[in-house]
């Protein structure tokens, strides 16, 4: 089958691999209908490289149900599915304890297992979600970010009527914007320094546009918010800069959640760490999109809410490619040679 194998950095490849194969009773075999490329695999294609050389990458796909294991039930050939991309092991503190984000071994397909750059991927069945008629498999590509973004929320106490910051616009940072009115926001505000990001953010539901090219965050911020900062602030953009910016944009008592990786070191001005401690924040990690039970409520209400439409990535694709196109999209991503949200590949001939 043609896949996308990531070798080292920056040397991915469009080639040959073999088809997966039912080896185990309860696994299913999905033929990808769509599979985006995640902020992550592009950082690990930019600066890490892959953890085992050759591997096939990605994990944000949804397709069709085409070879079942023997023990596999409540799920049919032909069903139109996306998959949770996540392994846990099941064994250590953190999963006996229901906490399965926390997991010691916790991976990802296009990590260790072969992943969903490919015609055809293989998950266990307790991986596979089911989607609604009225779920495109353009939008249920997108459930898994829509779940690592859910997750970070459901860390957080917001209530309605809670007034968010979402600092920077990328995919993850679209979602956030209309997550945050699923949790009951009264006001958004959207922040990054791409005004074509910012357009999409208010399309999606932002109601405030700060560019913080312009001006620092923080300031534009507290004259929209009669100098109070916002109930909860969530670092999306995964930037060094950011992630230390973000922490002067709750008011007194309030809350971030990191979102973004940096894949860098983060050095905080005083000025900004300082905010900490004296208006007593309570700064929240948030690591990948599972709870118990697995895959966990984060994707099930992700499918409901893209279900009703309050949840909309159609605005956030930027591209719909043939899987072949793969090296040198990666290529003009890093180089940035383009303006990129979400990149759609479809391994199949459309």
């Amino acid at each position: 089958m043609k896949s996308l194998n990531l070798y080292g950095k920056q040397d991915i490849r469009f080639e040959e691999s073999p088809e997966p194969v039912i080896k185990k009773a309860d696994e299913v075999i999905i033929k990808i209908k769509a599979v985006g490329i995640c902020g992550s695999d592009i950082s690990r294609y930019k600066k890490l490289g892959p953890y085992v050389e050759g591997m096939t990458f990605g994990h944000e796909f949804s397709g069709v149900v085409t070879e079942i294991g023997s023990e596999v039930r409540g799920i049919q050939l032909g069903d139109r599915v996306a998959a949770c991309p996540t392994f846990y092991c099941g064994e250590c503190e953190s999963c006996r304890k229901g906490e399965l984000s926390r997991c010691k071994k916790l991976t990802v397909i296009g990590a260790r297992h072969p992943g969903a750059y490919a015609e055809y991927v293989k998950l266990p069945a307790e991986n596979i979600v089911p989607l609604p008629d009225n779920v495109d498999f353009d939008t249920a590509a997108l459930i898994e970010p829509s779940s690592v973004v859910a997750h970070g929320y459901y860390r957080t106490r917001i209530q309605p009527g809670a007034e968010v910051a979402v600092m920077g616009c990328g995919s993850i940072g679209l979602l956030a914007v209309q997550w945050a009115k699923i949790f009951g926001a009264k006001k958004v505000y959207a922040i990054d320094i791409d005004d074509s990001k910012l357009d999409i953010a208010k399309e999606v539901g932002a109601d405030i546009l700060i560019n913080s090219l312009e001006n620092p965050a923080h300031t534009q911020l507290l004259e929209q918010t009669d100098g109070n900062g916002v109930d909860l602030a969530v670092e999306s953009a995964g930037s060094p800069i950011t992630s230390a910016q973000v922490l002067a944009l709750p008011k007194k008592g309030g809350e971030v959640v990191f979102m973004g990786i940096p894949y860098a070191d983060v050095h905080i001005e005083r000025f900004y760490f300082e905010k900490i401690v004296r208006n007593e924040l309570r700064v929240l990690g948030s690591w990948n999109a599972i709870s118990s039970p697995f895959p966990g409520k984060e994707w099930n209400s992700s499918i409901h809410y893209m279900s009703t439409g309050q949840i909309n990535v159609k605005p956030m694709i930027s591209y719909r490619l043939k899987l072949e196109e793969g090296p040198e999209t990666f290529d003009q991503i890093i180089n940035k040679k383009g303006s990129y949200v979400k990149v759609l590949f479809y391994p199949e001939i459309r």
